[in-house]
């Protein structure tokens, strides 16, 4: 059996087209979306709707650790739109719609973070199944898929903003990994709380990894924990007990997917 699996593709349609040339399936581990490109300014949901230029400022400011600023110069430009949140829902469906179109081999989705999972039953097709919080037989093992990211403690997500990324709390998160836990493979978006897994070199910083993840790992000893959500790891796999934890890797930059064989 062989399994091609992708992560973070945010945008990057033509490479996904290819993800499932001589697999037996593809799953994707989240983050289809490319809402903030920081490579193509001009890119991204947030390139469409206000320009390169905008985008390189808000990029600089983000970048630069500038925290209140950038929320002040966010609020801007949504403030500049009519309608914000129609404006992207627009422009998350022109994404999708190519996105979607190229999963070509039977596939295997859960979204990310940087993913609108509300919208996913307008695109999913017989050969693209969403199976976030499943448990699913593939070629004899049991793969346990969990999506979305955590949501930073003490920082709430505001209701009434254009874009909502797809956070959960610790809890909801916690209860969708009990539920597929002692699967063969474990697959999620963001990583299981291991320092080494969720340091991004580049970024210089740690992203938030799962301590549940990190326990179902403990305890029920999968052959393979396998994420994304980090593009930069500062290492992109560790074993921990008998189980490989791996991150698969930023496939919007390498257009190459991780391939799984048993």
């Amino acid at each position: 059996m062989r399994l091609h699996v992708v992560s973070d593709v945010h945008g990057n349609a033509e490479a996904l087209a290819r993800a499932g040339e001589g697999a037996d399936a593809v799953l994707v581990l989240g983050d289809l979306l490319d809402f903030v490109d920081y490579h193509d300014h001009g890119g991204g949901i947030l390139g469409r709707l206000f320009g390169a230029e905008t985008v390189a400022r808000f990029a600089r400011l983000r970048r630069e650790g500038r925290r209140a600023e950038t929320t002040e110069y966010a609020r801007s430009l949504w403030a500049g739109l009519e309608d914000p949140r129609a404006a992207v829902e627009e422009a998350v469906r022109e994404q999708y719609s190519r996105l979607f179109a190229a999963l070509t081999a039977p596939t295997y989705a859960i979204p990310g973070n940087v993913d609108a999972p509300a919208l996913w039953p307008e695109f999913l097709t017989d050969g693209v199944r969403a199976v976030d919080g499943e448990v699913v037989e593939i070629g004899g093992l049991r793969f346990g898929f969990v999506g979305g990211a955590l949501q930073a403690e003490g920082v709430p997500v505001r209701s009434d903003s254009a874009w909502r990324p797809h956070l959960r709390t610790r809890e909801d998160f916690a209860a969708d990994v009990a539920r597929v836990s002692d699967a063969d493979v474990l697959c999620s978006h963001i990583p299981p709380a291991v320092p080494e897994l969720t340091y991004d070199v580049v970024a210089r910083r740690p992203e938030l990894g799962s301590d549940a993840l990190l326990g179902a790992v403990r305890e029920h000893e999968p052959r393979w924990a396998l994420f994304g959500h980090v593009h930069q790891p500062l290492s992109a796999r560790v074993r921990t007990g008998r189980t490989e934890c791996v991150n698969v890797g930023h496939f919007k930059r390498t257009g190459t997917p991780y391939v799984l064989r048993w």
